[in-house]
Order: C-alpha cells, then sequence, then structure tokens
C-alpha cells in the first residue's frame, strides 16, 4: 500500500514533480519499491538493537525514511536519458551491509541448505558487517560449511548475531559447533556481540573462548536467557580481556545468583561508558545485590537501568541508591519486583529526587511499598518533568499514596502512561489520578485494575474517560467489595469517599523529604 501510494506521489502532478519533472510510472514504481525496502530494512535494524521494546520507535523510523527518500527522488526528478539509469541520491540499501537469516521459520539447518542460504557472503568484494544467524539450529555439518565463509568476512564484520542459533541440538553437537564459530570469528574486531538464547552455562561460555578473548572493542554485549550460572558468570568476567568501551551489557533471564552477581560487578567495574545495563531476572539477593550496586556507581554515564525481578531487598536498595546519586544522565530506571519496602523506597526516591534530571521512565512496581513511602516518592516524581511512563503497580499505595502521588504529576505535561493497578485504590483515590492524568495532551493509558473501586467509582471513572475511553484500561479485575471490612475507609459511604478525597487532595507534596 506504502509504495502504491508513493507511486502516485512520484506521478502526479504537485509542486515537485511541477518543478523537477514527474516520472513516468514504470520508472516510479521501481523507485518506490526500492524506497520501502530501504525503509524496511534500517527500521528492522532498529528494531533488533531494541528487544524488549514495542517497536513503536521502528515504525516511526520506517515512515520517516520512506518520507526522506521520497524527498529525494521528487527532487531529483525522472532519469534524463532513455535506458540509462539516473544517478540517486538514495545511499546503499543496509541489505548490502546487513546479512540475515532469522525471518524465515524457526528450524535446524543443515549442509546443503547452509551452502544455498549462505551464498551471498561467499561473492567477491560483498560488503557485509552485520550478520544475524538467529532462529536457525546449526547442526556440525552446516556449522563446518559456515566456518570458512566466516574466517573470510572476519576483517570486515562488526556486528555478529549468534542468537538462538543451536536450539534442539545435543550438548556434544552444540558445544562443538560454538567452538567451531568461536574459532573462525577469532581476531575479528567486533562492535556487537549477541549470543543470547543459547543455554551456554559455563561450557558454551567457554566454547567462545578464543572469540571473546580476542575482542578488544566491543561496545554491545548480550547474554540473555544464557543459563549464566555462578561458574558462567565467572568465565565470562575471567574471557573478555576489556571492557572499557562497552556501552549495552545484558544479562536477563539468567540464574546468576549472588555469587554469579560479583563476577558480573567485576565486569561492570571495568565498563567506565556504560549507558544500558540489564540483570533482570538474575536471582540476585541482598549480597549480590550490595555488590552490583557498588560497582554501578563507577558508571557515571548510564542512561537506562533494568534491574527487575531480583531480591536485593532493603539493604541493596540502599546500597542502590548511592550508585543513583552519580548517574545523572539517567532516563530509565526499572527498579520492579526487588523487594525494597518502604525504607529501601524512600532511600532510592529521596536520592533520585536529585539526580537524573532527565529521567523518562520509573518503575518501582511489587516492592511492597505503602502510603508511608508515597511522600517521599511524590517529592521525587515532582522534580522529573520529562516522566513518560509510571508504573508503582503491585504495591499498597491505597488512596492516600495515590492522591499524593497523583498531585506530583500535576505540573507533568509529558506524561503518557501511569500503572497504579493492585494497590487498594479506592474511588476517592481513582477519581483524583483519573482527573489528574486525563488532562494531560498526550496522554495514552491509565492501568488501575486489581482495585477496590465501588460499581459507583466505576461509573465516575468512565464519564471522566468518556470522551477518551481508550485512555483507561481494563477494569475486570477489580473487586468493589475488596479490602479489610474492619478498615473504617472501606465500609465508609460515597460522602465519606469524597471527603477522604478532598482532604487528601488538599495535601502538599512535601519537598524537603
Amino acid at each position: 500500500m506504502l509504495v502504491e501510494r508513493m507511486t502516485n506521489n512520484l506521478t502526479s502532478q504537485s509542486f515537485f514533480t511541477q518543478k523537477y519533472g514527474t516520472l513516468s510510472v514504470e520508472e516510479a514504481a521501481d523507485e518506490s519499491k526500492r524506497i520501502e525496502d530501504i525503509a524496511f530494512a534500517t527500521a528492522n535494524q532498529n528494531y533488533e538493537k531494541q528487544p524488549d521494546g514495542d517497536g513503536g520507535a521502528a515504525v516511526q523510523l520506517y515512515a520517516k525514511e520512506c518520507s526522506r527518500l521520497l524527498l529525494e527522488v521528487l527532487k531529483r526528478g525522472p532519469k534524463v536519458e532513455a535506458g540509462k539509469e539516473a544517478e540517486s541520491d538514495i545511499t546503499s540499501a543496509p541489505r548490502e551491509v546487513f546479512f540475515d537469516i532469522s525471518k524465515g521459520r524457526r528450524a535446524f539447518i543443515e549442509a546443503e541448505e547452509a551452502e544455498e542460504l549462505l551464498k551471498p557472503l561467499k561473492e567477491p568484494g560483498n560488503s557485509y558487517t552485520k550478520i544475524c544467524f538467529s532462529n536457525r539450529s546449526f547442526g556440525l555439518e552446516a556449522a563446518r560449511v559456515t566456518e570458512p565463509i566466516l574466517v573470510s568476512l572476519k576483517n570486515q564484520l562488526k556486528e555478529v548475531d549468534l542468537s538462538d542459533f543451536i536450539a534442539g541440538r545435543p550438548e556434544a553437537e552444540a558445544l562443538e559447533v560454538m567452538k567451531l564459530f568461536s574459532d573462525a570469528l577469532e581476531g575479528s574486531i567486533l562492535r556487537s556481540l549477541n549470543l543470547s538464547n543459547n543455554a551456554l552455562g559455563e561450557k558454551g561460555v567457554r566454547a567462545f573462548g578464543s572469540l571473546l578473548k580476542s575482542q578488544t572493542c566491543l561496545e554491545e554485549l548480550y547474554l540473555m536467557n544464557d543459563g549464566i550460572s555462578k561458574e558462567a558468570a565467572q568465565a565470562v568476567s575471567e574471557l573478555i580481556p576489556s571492557t572499557d568501551k562497552l556501552r549495552i551489557l545484558q544479562f536477563h533471564n539468567n540464574m546468576t545468583g549472588d555469587e554469579g552477581a560479583l563476577a558480573i560487578a567485576e565486569v561492570v567495574k571495568r565498563s567506565p561508558l556504560l549507558e544500558d545495563f540489564r540483570c533482570s531476572s538474575t536471582r540476585i539477593d541482598s549480597e549480590g545485590g550490595v555488590a552490583l550496586s557498588l560497582a554501578l556507581g563507577t558508571c557515571t554515564h548510564l542512561r537506562k537501568l533494568d534491574l527487575r525481578d531480583n531480591m536485593f531487598g532493603v539493604e541493596g536498595g540502599v546500597a542502590l541508591s548511592k550508585a543513583l546519586s552519580s548517574h545523572t544522565d539517567l532516563k530509565e530506571l526499572y527498579l520492579s519486583y526487588l523487594n525494597l519496602e518502604d525504607e529501601g523506597a524512600i532511600t532510592i526516591a529521596n536520592v533520585l529526587k536529585d539526580t537524573a534530571p532527565a529521567l523518562e521512565v520509573l518503575e518501582m512496581a511489587g516492592n511492597d511499598i505503602t502510603a508511608e513511602a508515597a511522600s517521599a516518592l511524590a517529592a521525587c516524581i515532582a522534580q522529573k518533568p520529562h516522566l513518560t511512563s509510571l508504573n508503582l503497580g503491585e504495591n499498597e499505595l491505597k488512596d492516600e499514596g495515590t492522591i499524593q502521588i497523583s498531585k506530583a504529576l500535576e505540573g507533568h505535561i509529558k506524561i503518557k502512561e501511569v500503572d497504579m493497578n493492585t494497590n487498594l485504590i479506592r474511588r476517592a483515590g481513582a477519581r483524583v489520578l483519573a482527573q489528574t492524568v486525563v488532562q494531560k495532551p498526550g496522554f495514552v493509558l491509565l492501568n488501575i485494575n486489581g482495585n477496590f473501586i465501588s460499581d459507583e467509582g466505576i461509573d465516575e471513572l468512565k464519564n471522566i474517560f468518556k470522551k477518551f475511553p481508550d485512555m483507561l484500561g481494563a477494569l475486570d479485575e477489580n473487586d468493589p467489595e475488596g479490602g479489610d471490612g474492619d478498615d473504617e475507609e472501606s465500609v465508609g459511604n460515597d460522602d465519606d469517599e469524597d471527603e477522604l478525597g478532598s482532604k487528601l487532595k488538599n495535601l502538599e507534596v512535601n519537598e524537603e523529604n
């Protein structure tokens, strides 16, 4: 559809076609197809660098590239001479530098198919600098076909993605395949290396030893979902000689534990330029959390930090707060499910209030945070005018805490998403929060599902969002009769809740906290 539209633009009367000339239908169709190919490949590269993203940025880049390249063709005009291909200002398509076999079916690849599939990599003078073999499982014979090709390319390769490339293979065969690839690429000067989703363990990490040891210029390293145990983490720390240029390091979904965290902390200490660090779902408890936090204190260029789903506890939270004091460039902070409790959350909020002025994303869901910490959180949030996403779900902030958070958000014109699900919120808190966010110019979604909002309160919410119903998330898990019956607030009528809301709305955010 986009190709058709661009073809129409290139062949229709407009300011540009009147000034520079109208293309023939055939030439316009060819140019439109080429533009779409280039834009898609460029956007696809962007999406692959953001594995946890929703694709929104890639779609925007896709549209932007199409517009830019279409404008170049319009200004260039039609071919000057019939039968002679006009020169185009469009730069070489990314496909000439990016070889990717991951988009087909997820399946084993054997020698014969590898020979055919990898033919473009054998062409003399090719300019491939990035390869992606993800989503295809290489057997030993296919690996032997691939080995000499990688050897011939290793001096020009800059980015190598070998994620999920041995799935379903017996351990002995998988280890041999990994070693063949590793030896073939040894000595290459890579900028990015992705070994995720390979269940490496220590044996797998060491199978890649020759490649890892030869890397001195790595900027990005991905080891997600790799079975990185204590021993494997120690092997990573041992085998990578230099991480002083590392900007992105991701260890999501491993079984690292406290002892493994100590080894990862050593890697972090040697990575002063780190901008994006992800160590989520790695079974790290308090001891490892403290060690990791101390190491993060040396990374003053951090822009994105994701430590979700570990068990740092209060002690780890306090240690992390000290590290955060040096992270002035931080834009995204993910601290959900760390067992921080009020003490850890308050300590972090108090420090964060005075740093990271450009923070855009803050997540602290599932940390047993109560209304006692709301004042500190609100004071912190109030100092973050660039905030676009706030997630405090699965805590116990109740109406009191929710209204304080709402008040802190009043001046935030960039906020797009707020998640306060499962927080023991009733009608008063829900109403104030809804009234606060519905006024925001670019607001997208409010999630307050799983709370204790009365039926009347639900009707009130729907009325508040009647012009923008898509902004209000699902309410299917709301329990209008939930809560502790002994709680006076829980048994109060709507007038009581209105009075509570009015009182709490007048609370001032205590900035001194």
